[in-house]
């Protein structure tokens, strides 16, 4: 049910990604605009051939979810301790779909590879407002690693 997105995949996530958007968007206007997709097809097909970046999908006979992620690492750093993190840019679960805990076995199976690539840290930024992102993935296990404040002029 997951695997690595392949290119075939793309419309669906697509069809994803402006779920998202229209999550964000109802949260906040101010920054995202309605109606889009984070990605085109053509930088999708990048992304799906960028190692650093996979992209995992729930496919069910279609995709039902999906979880970007991207691995950075650190090494010799001044300041730092070596580290490799998987960050997850996105965790998105198609509407129709919520209940059946695709979004656990998404975060289950990249929390998993994370492990077998040897990462130290899942790393992912919630927005404020975003409140059954928050919840979700406190359940998950996962704590405030850092806070971001902003103010609006």
């Amino acid at each position: 049910m997951i695997r690595k997105a392949e290119k075939k995949d793309i419309p669906g996530i697509i069809n994803l990604l402006y779920q998202v958007d229209a999550v964000h968007n109802g949260i906040r206007p101010d920054l995202f605009k309605g109606n889009t997709s984070k990605y085109t097809e053509q930088e999708l097909e990048d992304i799906l051939d960028d190692g650093d970046k996979p992209i995992f999908v729930y496919d069910d006979g279609k995709i039902s979810g999906h979880a970007f992620c991207q691995i950075s690492e650190v090494k010799n750093h001044r300041l730092l301790q070596d580290a490799k993190t998987l960050y997850i840019d996105d965790i998105c679960v198609d509407e129709h779909s919520r209940g059946r805990h695709i979004g656990k076995a998404l975060y289950e199976y990249v929390r998993d590879y994370a492990k077998s690539i040897g990462c130290h840290n899942i790393t992912l930024n919630v927005w404020e407002g975003n409140d059954s992102a928050y919840n979700f993935y406190k359940s998950m296990g996962m704590h405030i690693q850092k806070t971001g404040m902003e103010t609006i002029l």
